[in-house]
This record gives C-alpha cells, sequence and structure tokens, in this order.
C-alpha cells in the first residue's frame, strides 16, 4: 500500500518541529507518495523540495545544499544505488535515506556501504519515517559542527597560507622565512589597511621557532592610554581605582611565544617608552609594581600609518622605530598585484560556499576581468566584502555580472553592452529599464509585498531589495 493510510494521518503523534531552515529533498517516481511526504513534511515544519526522476534529483543538488534526502531505490531513469554513488561524489557526507518496497539483504547491505545513512520499507507510517528523518537532521547538523571545529582548529594550530601567485607574494613569503631562520626578536608590518597584516603576523609566528607557544594581539587603538598599559604589562592589587587583583598583562601571557602590536602608530608616547625599555632589557614591571619581570616575547608591531611623518611631527619615536624596523615586511596594496585577485576571490567564495551552504563553484571568466581591473581602495578586505555580498544575492551556480556593485562590474556590464549592440543594433535594448518595469510591475501586483513580488519573479527576497533600492522604487 503506497498510500499513508487514514487512521494513520489523524493519529500520527506529534514529534516536535525541527528547524524552520532544515530543507528535505523528496526523488520519487510514485506522485501520491511524494504528495503525502511534502504534504506532511512542510506541516512539520520542513522546507521540501520534490523530484520524480533521479535526473530531475539530482539537478537540485547541482544548484543548491540540503540537509537531508528521501531517495526511493525504484527510479524511471537510474536507480537508487546509482543516485547514492553519484550524491556520495558530488556531496561528500549527505545524509540519504533510502526508501524502497524492494528491500533485501543483500540491498540492504549494498545501499548502506554505498552511503545510505538507514533504509525504510515500503509502506511505511509517517512516525516511523518522521522519526528517521529528525535522527538524520541531528547526524546533518553533528557532521557539520565537527567540521567547522575542525577548521577552527586548524586555523589556531597552523600558518596561515599567503593567497596569490604573484612574485610580491612570492618574495613576502621568503623575507619571513629568513626573518624567522635568523631568530629575529622583532619585526614591523607595514601595509595599507586590508591588505592583511594580521594574516601575515601569524604566519611570522606559527611558522618560527615559537609556533608552540602563545601568540597574543591587541589593537592598540581599542584602549585608553592607562589600560593599554594595564593590557600590556599587566598591573598589581590597588594599583588604580578598580585594580581589584594583581593582573598578569599580555607580555606574561606570552612568555616564549609572540606579542602582536596592530596600530602600534598609535601607541602614545609613554608606552612607547616602555615598550622600548622592554625591547632593549626584556624586562618590564606591572602597572604599580616594583619587581622587575623577565619574559622571553617576540614583538610582531604593524601599522597602515607612514611612521617616517609620525617622526618628523613627534608622534613616534624614531629610536623605537629603528628597533622594530631592522628589516620592514612590507605588504603590496592589491591594486599592485592583480593577478591574486582571482585566487584570493576564490578562497572566499569556497569559505562562504560552506558558511551559507550554498553550492557556489566560482565566478564568471567576464567578471573576472573587471575584478582584475578594480583599483581595490580597501585592498583584501574590501575583496572579502564584495564576494560576500555577491554570495548572499546570487542563486547561480557561479558569481555574475548581476551579483556585484555597478562600480566593481561596470567594464564587464560594457563589455556586455557592447556584444550586444553588435546583435541588436547600434540602439539596442534598454536591459535596466526592461528590469525595472518587470520590478515594478511585480510590485504593483504584489501590492508591495516583496515576499510575494519576489516568488512571482522567482527571485529571492535579497534580489528583489537589491533592485528596489537599485532603481528607486522604495515608497
Amino acid at each position: 500500500m503506497s498510500e499513508f493510510p487514514q487512521t494513520e494521518r489523524d493519529s500520527a503523534p506529534k514529534m516536535g518541529k525541527m528547524t524552520q531552515s532544515d530543507t528535505i529533498l523528496v526523488i520519487e517516481d510514485e506522485d501520491l507518495i511524494r504528495f503525502s511526504l511534502k504534504s506532511r513534511l512542510e506541516q512539520e515544519g520542513f522546507r521540501v523540495l520534490e523530484a520524480a526522476t533521479a535526473t530531475a534529483g539530482l539537478a537540485i543538488l547541482e544548484d543548491r545544499f540540503v540537509d537531508l534526502i528521501l531517495l526511493d531505490y525504484k527510479l524511471p531513469d537510474l536507480d537508487g544505488l546509482q543516485v547514492l554513488k553519484r550524491i556520495a561524489g558530488t556531496c561528500p557526507g549527505q545524509v540519504t535515506i533510502m526508501m524502497t518496497a524492494y528491500s533485501s539483504i543483500e540491498g540492504v547491505v549494498e545501499a548502506m556501504q554505498t552511503g545510505a545513512y538507514t533504509y525504510i520499507k515500503k509502506p511505511f507510517e509517517f512516525a516511523e519515517i518522521l522519526e528517521h528523518v529528525k535522527r538524520g537532521l541531528e547526524t546533518t547538523r553533528l557532521r557539520r559542527e565537527v567540521e567547522r571545529l575542525r577548521r577552527e582548529a586548524g586555523d589556531d594550530e597552523r600558518a596561515p597560507r599567503l593567497v596569490g601567485s604573484s612574485e610580491a607574494m612570492a618574495d613576502l613569503d621568503s623575507l619571513i622565512s629568513k626573518l624567522n631562520s635568523a631568530g629575529a626578536s622583532t619585526a614591523i608590518i607595514l601595509g595599507e589597511s586590508g591588505t592583511g597584516k594580521n594574516v601575515v603576523a601569524k604566519r611570522l609566528h606559527y611558522t618560527s621557532a615559537r609556533a608552540s607557544c602563545p601568540l597574543m594581539t591587541i589593537t592598540c587603538t581599542d584602549f585608553s592610554e592607562n589600560l593599554l598599559e594595564s593590557e600590556l604589562f599587566g598591573h598589581q592589587k590597588g594599583a588604580f581605582t578598580g585594580a581589584v587583583a594583581t593582573k598578569a598583562g599580555l607580555f606574561e601571557l606570552a612568555d616564549g611565544g609572540s606579542i602582536f602590536l596592530d596600530e602600534i602608530g598609535d601607541m602614545p608616547l609613554s608606552l612607547q617608552a616602555k615598550l622600548l625599555r622592554f625591547l632593549e632589557e626584556r624586562t618590564f614591571r606591572r602597572v604599580g609594581g616594583t619587581k622587575e619581570i623577565e619574559v622571553d616575547v617576540r614583538v610582531i608591531a604593524a601599522t597602515n600609518q607612514d611612521l617616517s611623518k609620525k617622526m618628523a611631527s613627534g608622534e613616534f619615536r624614531e629610536d623605537l622605530f629603528y628597533r622594530l624596523s631592522v628589516i620592514p615586511v612590507e605588504i603590496p596594496p592589491l591594486r599592485e598585484r592583480s593577478e591574486d585577485v582571482i585566487d584570493l576571490a576564490q578562497m572566499f567564495v569556497d569559505a562562504y560556499a560552506v558558511e551559507f551552504r550554498k553550492p557556489i563553484t566560482g565566478i564568471d571568466p567576464k567578471m573576472e576581468d573587471a575584478l582584475r581591473g578594480h583599483d581595490w581602495p580597501g585592498n583584501v578586505r574590501e575583496l572579502r566584502n564584495v564576494i560576500e555580498r555577491a554570495m548572499i544575492l546570487t542563486d547561480g551556480p557561479t558569481l555574475t555580472v548581476a551579483d556585484f556593485p555597478r562600480a566593481i562590474s561596470k567594464e564587464a556590464r560594457s563589455s556586455a553592452k557592447t556584444k550586444a549592440e553588435m546583435v541588436l543594433g547600434p540602439q539596442g535594448l534598454d536591459f535596466e529599464a526592461f528590469e525595472r518595469d518587470l520590478i515594478a510591475r511585480a510590485l504593483d501586483l504584489s501590492k508591495k509585498n516583496q515576499s510575494a513580488a519576489a516568488r512571482l519573479l522567482h527571485m529571492s527576497r535579497d534580489q528583489i531589495r537589491y533592485r528596489m533600492e537599485k532603481f528607486d522604487l522604495h515608497d
């Protein structure tokens, strides 16, 4: 019997709602079973996608991630084992529940060996399948959490890679190796805002002999002068109002390792003097203390400011600058190494594809040229933000011109317009006006309801809102 019995439909026990964001793909060629599963699962709060053939189901998986798959064993184009193998190749770790009326010991064993999470024999009651779905979704969440923790642990334990194939990045990595081989006790990283000075600082530490000891990081602009001194050097109990207990500073905590002082160009002059004293004597005193404390700490500093100007104005000590900058580590801006842009962009695409659970594979070649040609005044940080925005807006398998801000994609848009004029004539077709009218018409039909307008145009709500801003279609 393929259809859920009416008595079961009325009396199945409620087992609790799962997360609204859980998406289930049902691949089943029997219309009644597929409809019934979709209807009942949606009542439980799930988003349900459906396919009547293996080909249609696999096409859905190419466009988006799902949390769980309910897969029929006998399909008109492929059998369930063939589909399982394809899923395992494209979506490793995907939780898939096999459904069949043709169960056998051999079939069960083969399905489990091929990657099925579990196996359900037809006919089944909805309460039974819901219980399997709940357990399967819990497995999905646990696997993703383990993967996230592994990535985070790897980030802490390994030196970050310097992404890019340019000669400048190769030279930078070589300089880091030479500084570490020489056992340099200080380093200063220079570069514009957003170039990745914190990444270079981590690489300096984690590729050095100090890698097994702590790397302590502080941004000098985050604290007032008194608090910054306490954070760096610690304080004795009663040293100032609020000092209710003795506190060790970052220099003590980093003993044997490194301390990264970001935005050192903004460090107050009084603290610059104390830092210089530490670099020369390797000792310091806590705030309010009298005892000299000796530690072995490498100081890595960074700034995006022109320290020569600050020295000329008396805002930065020359002796500290020369003590830090025996061999400055300079990071070139992104506009001077355009050959690295796509490598970096792809790294961000891969990272956000995992975070947003979107199967985006890369960037359209026409857009790659525009990315290389952009000046990137915000450097790598700006590129990362642009890719994040595009990943949120897109629904396709690749990032295209439409997913990027016009200031960056104008070159690609101009190229596309030229090609269109070659086909359509010098007047071309006013695509922007057409798109604006389409959005306006959908908003009129939906009485300004953005979600309803998005459904009419098969768009996401974010895409509608972006185009409303673009075409100034707000009330």
